[in-house]
């Protein structure tokens, strides 16, 4: 991004949190929050999506529980961290798409489309 167009952009920024009654303390507080709910969820989906294990189930996990996913698959930490240059191995006994179409497409066609 080149400095004018950034210098525009905070300007701007600035304009809309001076209509808005918006102090940068409160934008530091809000994003302070954000990392606080952040740390403690417990699981995330590729999505973004967090939950901390408590209260109602959010939808984005009951849909993905519902297709056969495990809830440990979105833990947050849970996985240990892998040596350096070793690939992760992969679990295909949990895989949810296996025997479906998905599964069965045979990489030649995909590249023939």
């Amino acid at each position: 991004m080149d400095e004018r167009k950034r210098d525009s952009i905070v300007a701007y920024l600035r304009r809309r949190m001076a209509e808005l009654g918006i102090e940068p303390d409160d934008v530091a507080a809000s994003i302070a929050a954000d990392q606080a709910r952040t740390r403690a969820a417990r699981y995330r989906d590729a999505s973004g999506n967090t939950w901390d294990g408590k209260g109602d189930t959010p939808q984005w996990v009951l849909q993905a529980t519902s297709a056969g996913q495990s809830l440990e698959h979105f833990a947050i930490g849970g996985t240990p961290e892998l040596e350096s240059g070793k690939r992760a191995s992969v679990d295909w006994g949990n895989d949810p798409f296996a025997g479906s179409r998905l599964a069965t497409i045979k990489t030649a066609r995909l590249g023939a489309a």
